[in-house]
């Protein structure tokens, strides 16, 4: 039996996950692929982690818990976002959860039908299905290379109407890499007020940053009870795989998105909280463990930025965050066709730009989070793929 449920009608899968189901395809068939595609760090979880979720499941608590979060990791969570990020909330105020399901949430429990949210173009690739699961509607505004991928609040004002009710943003962002300057923030911050705008700041990335610093837009003045903050596990601890994250904001904001968790899944997994908990108390080892891939990521960045900028026809700025570069070329090719070019030809798999939103296309999303060997394969081997064209 098929059966049309208007809301899927427009959602398609996730381009990053077409792409690598692809490449998986191809490794399954023997072929060589290395993947530049995945948007997860490459390293093992830090064993002190791992050993924390290893006691919990060896003590037994391996069952439910209660659906905002154990106590004591919503303790320690409101304790790092009031000293590292200036958002001064208590335990009652975080909700423990998948990153990715927080912010699902979030729209969910916040957008009306018919409703609008405006999210940068280009933005991570879930943000607009988002939106259109909860009958909202997305308004694009361009974030330009020439403009250094800044988000410019004239425009992002063109774009509100009467029926806009939230601003989504993600700072640092995937997939430019660039991080949100605060004269950015104090822009959004003022268009925010005037309109009586949500705010939903993804911020999962903010560990992963080479130079500048990171400014949550809900410690600026007049944004803690228009600001949905969350952030998570998942980039900044190599734990992608345990689902694991955190959302902050005031108690109004948070008892729909409450409900929802309550009819959804309940709570996040039991042991998981437990390793997230360790995460954050040991906090010099956390720290070292993010440092080394941090300093991990810079050699590799400066690897594949020159390497990229070496092959002709393809321009890249450095980014300054994350593990994405997103390099514009010149070739006469979308970026859906030429990710399919590297894949099929170089055996390297890439995210075709367009997948972010129109001022995507005609770029590639490139992941340095795989070994400086493979990264520089993979380079020589498009350069040898795009000589074809």
């Amino acid at each position: 039996m098929e059966q049309q449920v208007k809301r899927m009608l427009d959602v398609s899968f996730s381009e990053t996950m077409r792409i690598s189901k692809l490449a998986t395809k191809m490794e399954e068939e023997g072929k060589d692929v290395i993947s530049l595609a995945v948007g997860e760090p490459d390293f093992d979880t830090p064993e002190f982690i791992v050993k924390a979720a290893e006691e919990a499941m060896e003590t037994g608590f391996t069952h439910y818990t209660p659906s905002q979060g154990i106590t004591e990791l919503r303790e320690v969570v409101a304790e790092k976002v009031s000293n590292e990020n200036g958002l001064k909330f208590g335990k009652d105020n975080v909700l423990i959860t998948p990153t990715k399901q927080a912010l699902f949430m979030s729209v969910m429990a916040h957008l009306d039908d018919g409703a609008e949210a405006i999210i940068p173009d280009p933005a991570w690739v879930s943000y607009a299905p988002m939106v259109k699961f909860a009958d909202g509607i997305t308004r694009r505004v361009p974030v330009k290379e020439n403009d250094g991928f800044e988000l410019n609040a004239d425009e992002v004002a063109e774009e509100i109407t009467s029926r806009t009710e939230m601003i989504i943003l993600n700072s640092p962002c995937n997939p430019t890499g660039m991080t949100m300057s605060k004269e950015e923030l104090k822009g959004v911050r003022d268009l925010a007020i005037d309109n009586d705008l949500l705010v939903v700041s993804d911020e999962v990335y903010e560990k992963l940053i080479f130079e500048g610093e990171h400014v949550s837009i809900g410690s600026l003045d007049g944004m803690r009870e228009r600001t949905i903050t969350v952030n998570g596990f998942s980039k900044a601890y190599a734990m992608t795989g345990w689902r694991l994250g955190w959302l902050v904001c005031n108690q109004d904001l948070l008892e729909n998105i409450a409900k929802i968790q309550t009819h959804s899944i309940t709570c996040a997994t039991s042991f998981a909280q437990k390793a997230g908990l360790t995460a954050l108390q040991e906090k010099e080892k956390g720290e070292e463990a993010i440092k080394q891939m941090l300093e991990t990521y810079k050699k590799r960045r400066e690897v594949i930025v020159n390497r990229l900028n070496e092959i002709e026809g393809f321009h890249c700025p450095k980014p300054n965050s994350t593990f994405y570069t997103f390099p514009r070329y010149d070739f006469d090719k979308s970026s859906m066709e030429m990710a399919m070019h590297l894949l099929e030809n170089a055996q390297v798999a890439t995210t075709p730009g367009a997948a972010f939103g129109d001022q995507g296309e005609k770029h590639l999303r490139i992941s340095f989070a795989n070994s400086l060997d493979n990264i520089k394969e993979a380079l020589d081997r498009i350069e040898t793929a795009v000589q074809k064209l």
